[in-house]
């Protein structure tokens, strides 16, 4: 009977010996082929513990783990055991890496520059970060502090966010009444009232960019950070009323560059 006991396997926490072993075998002969074979088999399981922290977020179970799968033989192939670091802290970085680009390069349904892509990575982290940080959700304003980035790119990220996963008119609908056959196109024929604000935030958008510095952080405060008139007044050490009017100044300006035929926007 043989004395080898389950903990004296090699598992993937642990696989240097075998990498050892791989090293000083001839990279032609079917036995480096078969050790190699054996070390992926080995590290496998690594790939559905990474897979497993990306579920749940619109991509398909199977596809994450075929990814990280792929991103355990790389890990497999490119790790370097004379360099006396463990594998699993070359592997996790490159199995991870693996599984985001797979998020970022094939399954947001809308287009999104790559760039909004990668710093709405950074931005949930930061969020996250900052969240634990805080006790409270961080405004736009800290997390492009953090961030070292502008605040007109946090608020652009925000908005790619919604990009990352989309439904079927022809999902059921999960408030149906009643009729399970009603899908969310069912759910639709209203006009919705808010149709003309987007409407208005496209068109300004490029208005907003030209603003002064202290323009731009009046409305960051009032409209990112949700801060009151009060508030920003506090901040600025003006009245309440001063902040009001340059606010519907402000405003207006912005209407009349856009339209001529509309009401004043609310401060």
């Amino acid at each position: 009977m043989s004395t080898t006991t389950a903990a004296a396997l090699p598992t993937y926490e642990h696989p240097e010996p075998l990498f050892a072993q791989l090293a000083l075998t001839d990279p032609h002969s079917p036995e480096y082929d078969a050790l190699r074979d054996q070390i992926i088999e080995v590290c496998l399981p690594l790939a559905e513990n990474v897979a497993r922290k990306y579920a749940g977020r619109g991509e398909v179970f199977d596809d994450l783990l075929q990814t990280a799968r792929l991103g355990v033989v790389m890990a497999v192939d490119r790790y370097d055991v004379s360099a006396g670091s463990p594998f699993l802290g070359f592997a996790v970085p490159t199995v991870m890496g693996e599984v985001r680009r797979h998020f970022r390069d094939h399954i947001w349904p809308l287009h999104v520059p790559r760039r909004e892509k990668e710093l709405q990575g950074k931005v949930r982290v930061m969020t996250d970060e900052l969240t634990r940080r805080l006790h409270r959700s961080p405004t736009a304003q800290e997390l492009a502090t953090e961030l070292d980035v502008p605040v007109t790119d946090i608020a652009r990220t925000l908005v790619a966010a919604n990009a990352f996963q989309t439904r079927s008119l022809d999902t059921p609908a999960r408030e149906t009444d009643g009729d399970p056959g009603m899908t969310i196109a069912d759910t639709f024929g209203d006009e919705d009232p808010r149709y003309q604000l987007t409407e208005d935030t496209i068109t300004v958008a490029p208005l907003l960019a030209r603003l002064s510095s202290e323009d731009q952080q009046l409305l960051i405060w009032r409209f990112y950070d949700t801060l009151t008139q009060g508030e920003i007044a506090e901040r600025l050490g003006v009245s309440q009323m001063s902040v009001s009017r340059k606010l519907t100044r402000l405003l207006n300006d912005l209407r009349a560059q856009t339209t001529d035929d509309q009401p004043a926007l609310a401060a």
